[in-house]
Order: C-alpha cells, then structure tokens, then sequence
C-alpha cells in the first residue's frame, strides 16, 4: 500500500473540526471502522491536552537530567549529544524525532533500517544504559510538546522499516492505517510485550495488530491506563537495548 508522495504530505488538524483525510493512508480502499474511530473530538482533544501539560512540564523537571546525559554522551564519544531521524508521522507525514545519541557518531545509522541488536557493536556503553533504561528517548518529549507525537499512540517507524527481512508495508496490509493517529512514546503494542527487533513475522504482526486495536478502540482513559502500566514496567527495570 503506497502513500504517494511524502515530500508533498500536508499534516491535517485531526480534530480541529476537520477530520483527518484517510486517502493518504487508506489507498483509495474504505475501511468502515475508520471515521468512527476518529470521530472523537472531544477525547482527541482531552488527549492533545494531557500530552502538552504533561511534556511540557516533564522537560522542564527533567532539564538537570538532560544536562547529565549530554555531558556523558558527549565525554564518552565526541559529537552531537541528539541523533535525529526522519520517520513516518500522523496521515503520512515525514516527522523529524530527537533522541539521545546511543550509537558512536562514525556509526549512526541515519535511515533506521538496520535495527538494532543485543550487544550490538555501534552502541556507546552510556548509549546502553539510556537503551537499558530508555531514557535514550526521552527528548521525544519535545515532539510531543510541539504536536508531532503523543504520549500514547503506536510507536514511529523509520521509512522503508524492514520486518524479518520484509517491508513492513509488504508483511502487513494495513500497515499504513496505524498512521491515522499521532505516533507516541508508548503504545499497547510495547505494553504488551511486543517491543525490540522485529525478527519475527509473527511478532511483526502482532505489533502491527496492536497498534491497529488501539487505532479502533481509542480512549482517552485507555491512553491513561497504558500510561500506567508503562510506568510501572519502567520502574520494575527498563527492557529496551
């Protein structure tokens, strides 16, 4: 399923009273779920709501935070303290999201096709803690203040995503519909388990399976809840690498 062209993308107010255009993620096909899963203004907007009070204050209490790990990325391997990468955004629009620096700056892999592996060589031992602990990602906080992301919503995926060696887009259908929403920090796919490399087609597709669920049955008091039980699956120890 093709998006067209990328470059020409327009990011649409969701809900701002006009609704999203689903062509650009539907393919001309009619999904009939769709409209009414996106139908819902008012908790879309309680949504917007909650992610700007929420980043915008987390990145003003976290600024100390920010300060050290710069400094420690940077003492470890000279270069930029963020690695930014273009990925896919709300109804096909190319995004440009921040994060810790995790790799050396001669090995980043600026596309984001090759994914990461356990006790891969690229990555920096600080670039392992914040992978470990997944602070790597907390600059994505910006993304969310200024409306790119949300807090909750399927995870952003680099253009040409490989899957057990196959486009996601060859691998799964529907693929594009998960981008009828904001993508987010975290989602029911990672709170479910389905995070990391995606060497498996069934794991693939169950990630898939699972941001497409949470597409059709958002709530904002599902939001909270995923919310939750990520914060309580940080706190027992961070699983990412």
């Amino acid at each position: 399923m093709q998006l067209g062209s990328i470059g020409s993308t327009v990011a649409l107010p969701l809900h701002d009273r006009a609704m999203l255009n689903t062509d650009r993620v539907l393919g001309g096909r009619e999904e009939s779920w769709t409209q009414a899963a996106l139908n819902k203004p008012v908790q879309f907007a309680a949504k917007r709501a909650m992610d700007i009070v929420i980043a915008g204050l987390a990145l003003l209490v976290l600024l100390p935070l920010f300060a050290v790990v710069s400094a420690a990325i940077v003492l470890e391997n000279r270069g930029p303290v963020f690695f930014t990468q273009q990925r896919w955004g709300r109804g096909g629009k190319l995004i440009r999201i921040f994060k810790f620096r995790s790799m050396r700056s001669d090995l980043c892999d600026a596309t984001g096709v090759a994914q990461t592996t356990a006790n891969d060589p690229r990555v920096t031992r600080i670039g392992a803690f914040l992978r470990k602990t997944n602070l790597d990602e907390l600059p994505q906080l910006i993304n969310i203040f200024l409306g790119d992301m949300s807090l909750v919503g399927p995870r952003c995926h680099v253009p040409g995503m490989l899957a057990a060696g196959r486009l996601y887009e060859d691998l799964v259908l529907d693929y594009h519909l998960r981008h009828l929403v904001r993508p987010g920090l975290t989602g029911l796919a990672q709170v479910n388990g389905l995070r990391g490399p995606t060497d498996r087609e069934d794991l693939a597709r169950g990630r898939i399976a699972h941001d497409l669920d949470y597409v059709r049955n958002f709530s904002f008091v599902g939001d909270v809840k995923i919310m939750v039980r990520t914060f309580v699956q940080e706190v027992r120890g961070g699983t990412g690498f």
